[in-house]
């Protein structure tokens, strides 16, 4: 039986996306095979298609993309326990496959799903979710009356880590232009900075407690908002690194997320308690995958974008 899927097999532009009907897969010993309702797109697979990454992050070719599922299970396999045929299921995949009918996934790394979104929209959790969990809580120690910078907040990891610095308790500012800034006012942000109306650090009118920087910066921008972060503060950065001064007493670190399904749980349930809004800019067909990948290349999406086979 045949399946459709969005591939590549060569490094390149947003060309080299390549739509293969390939055999369907069966799942392997503590592997499910899921049914796909969704996957979501993540900048980073525009920058793994182009081969920017290969470095520290190698994939064989040909390789189907797609780090986020969302499905049902359709099939279990041998020794595969936890499971029945027709759960919702949801998690990040470690080697991708989610652009396609179906995608063989380890057990471990699914979850069940929020009950009360779409399958196709809880596709946009994981990847960002967990990003934007272990920023907040793991590494920036966001906690109750704080004063926190969230620098990117329109994008999609941005909404959530705005989401959550608010449900920790914090102040939150956000930098964002002007189509995201209505978006990250829903997401609780309690001031927002316009980015492209001059150099945040200036509209800044008093030191912040944490720094969570979700785009790249150049030198100059970077060494702004660290000195914006008062004594004793943290910077955590997703994009480029912000290092303080050695003397400011700013502890500054450069994250990459993991796959952790304890934190993905902890989402799915403040998804399902209404805390966190799953914001869905676009969906799209699977076939729309290279367009979606130029359009992210021009900087023209907002928030999430689902990709629906």
């Amino acid at each position: 039986m045949k399946m459709k899927t969005a591939r590549i097999h060569a490094f390149g532009d947003a060309s080299v996306i390549r739509y293969d009907d390939v055999p369907r897969p069966r799942p392997c010993s503590g592997e499910v095979l899921v049914r796909v309702a969704a996957t979501s797109f993540n900048p980073t697979e525009a920058a793994l298609r182009a081969g920017l990454l290969q470095a520290f992050l190698p994939v064989d070719l040909s390789f189907t993309l797609g780090w986020d599922v969302a499905g049902t299970v359709a099939e279990i396999g041998p020794g595969t326990e936890g499971f029945t045929v027709g759960d919702r299921v949801v998690g990040r995949l470690e080697g991708a496959g989610a652009a396609a009918d179906y995608v063989r996934a380890p057990g471990a790394l699914l979850v069940p799903a929020p009950a009360f979104v779409p399958l196709t929209r809880a596709a946009a959790l994981p990847v960002a979710g967990l990003t934007a969990w272990q920023e907040v809580f793991e590494h920036g120690k966001v906690v109750a009356g704080q004063r926190v910078l969230v620098n990117g907040a329109g994008g999609g990891v941005g909404g959530f880590v705005t989401q959550l610095a608010k449900h920790a308790g914090a102040e939150v500012i956000a930098t964002a232009g002007a189509r995201s800034d209505q978006a990250v006012r829903r997401h609780g942000a309690d001031h927002v900075i316009d980015y492209t109306a001059g150099p945040v650090a200036d509209a800044l009118d008093d030191p912040v407690d944490t720094l969570l920087n979700l785009v790249p910066l150049t030198s100059r921008d970077a060494a702004a908002l660290a000195a914006a972060v008062r004594p004793g503060g943290r910077i955590v950065s997703i994009a480029t690194p912000v290092e303080p001064p050695a003397d400011a007493g700013v502890r500054a670190m450069h994250m990459v997320a993991r796959n952790d399904v304890a934190h993905l749980t902890a989402l799915v349930e403040l998804v399902d308690a209404g805390t966190v809004a799953l914001d869905i800019s676009a969906s799209h067909p699977l076939t729309d995958l290279a367009d979606v990948h130029r359009l992210s290349e021009a900087g023209r999406i907002r928030g999430k974008v689902v990709i629906i086979p």
